[in-house]
């Protein structure tokens, strides 16, 4: 789970140096940053029910295999400046790390008992990983093929380590009466997959949409992508798992950064992406842990998956935005970003869902 994160952030942090190094326009890197997720998300919705048929432990060691091959395929694409490398680099990375996190959150809970767990383990793959990247690209030689270097080593010793952990998935369906199902079913969807795609809307714009709007460097981008999912982690480590806080946290973020953009104020930038972080960390915190609440055994990886793929849709938003930027301006899209997280969270507390 820590490779997952940290493969999918190590790109995020070179963002800049795409643009300046290999000269991609602002639609291409933005649009390899969402190919991640159309890899990502048909690998979520295929890991899930097999691991639940087939065990945990064959299917997370597979996934990290194929994360650890899309690395390889983008340290490549930096060798030889070919996007049509960081393509199917940037795809596999998807592929590789949706089924990671279907069949690797089921395997955590159901080893550690804490539906947390696997929140926290990618969130720091997150934050590391970014920053280890962005560091790395600052100082070391070949920074477009060094700066992947350390998530080889990480999956490396990550499968050596799964070998010697025993499976916990694959056994018989649990029968329950089919009213049961059908209300924790109808009580998923309510609760837990509306509030989904702010997970990752979040923490994308503290990382991709700021920096990018604001022309940062590389090292500000690197910091800004291990603030965001380090204010996640130490938030949710602690922080109670209601969707009215994460919410209202998400748009406190992002109104921050319609001062920080239209002011282009870049420490006032680092701010809105730390407390967009928080609101990632809140949200991913209620995801999680609702849905091993409400999920039957034997589909804890299936809802778990559906969960991670409707989180993961909030990943196309700095692409939403980049295409929205040619007919009005940032701040004012944020605002408008702003008002549809106060207006949800308005919706939620009123209902009372999932308090």
């Amino acid at each position: 789970m820590l490779a997952s994160g940290w493969s999918a952030n190590q790109f995020s942090a070179l963002l800049g140096a795409y643009r300046s190094h290999l000269g991609l326009t602002e639609s291409t890197v933005t649009g390899l940053f969402a190919v991640y997720v159309v890899g990502l998300i048909p690998a979520l919705l295929l890991a899930g029910p097999l691991a639940d048929r087939r065990g945990r432990r064959p299917v997370a060691l597979a996934a990290l295999a194929v994360n650890v091959l899309s690395t390889v395929l983008l340290m490549a694409g930096g060798a030889w400046g070919g996007t049509w490398l960081l393509l199917p680099g940037r795809f596999l990375t998807g592929v590789g790390a949706g089924a990671l996190l279907a069949a690797g959150s089921a395997w955590i809970k159901e080893l550690s008992g804490s539906p947390r767990r696997p929140g926290l383990f990618v969130s720091a793959g997150f934050a590391t990983g970014g920053l280890a990247a962005a560091f790395i690209a600052r100082w070391a030689p070949w920074p477009m093929v060094t700066a992947y270097v350390p998530h080889v080593v990480i999956g490396a010793v990550a499968g050596w380590l799964a070998l010697a952990a025993p499976e916990t998935g694959g056994g018989v369906a649990v029968h329950g009466s089919d009213v049961a199902r059908e209300d924790t079913g109808h009580r998923f969807r309510r609760t837990v997959l509306p509030l989904a795609p702010w997970v990752f809307a979040a923490p994308t714009i503290g990382f991709v949409t700021l920096p990018g709007t604001l022309h940062s460097g590389l090292l500000l981008t690197g910091v800004a992508t291990a603030l965001v999912p380090g204010a996640g982690l130490l938030t949710a480590r602690r922080a109670p798992s209601t969707p009215t806080a994460g919410l209202l946290t998400v748009a406190a973020g992002t109104a921050i950064a319609v001062v920080a953009d239209a002011s282009e104020n870049e420490p006032l930038a680092l701010l809105a992406a730390i407390v967009l972080g928080a609101g990632y960390g809140l949200a991913l915190t209620y995801g999680l842990t609702r849905t091993a609440a409400l999920a039957p055994p034997h589909r804890l990886a299936r809802w778990t998956a559906w969960f991670w793929a409707v989180a993961y849709l909030g990943m196309f938003t700095p692409y939403v935005l980049t295409l929205l930027g040619h007919v009005t301006t940032t701040p004012i899209l944020l605002t408008a970003v702003t008002l549809l997280a106060l207006a949800h969270a308005g919706f939620v507390s009123r209902k009372g869902k999932g308090q």
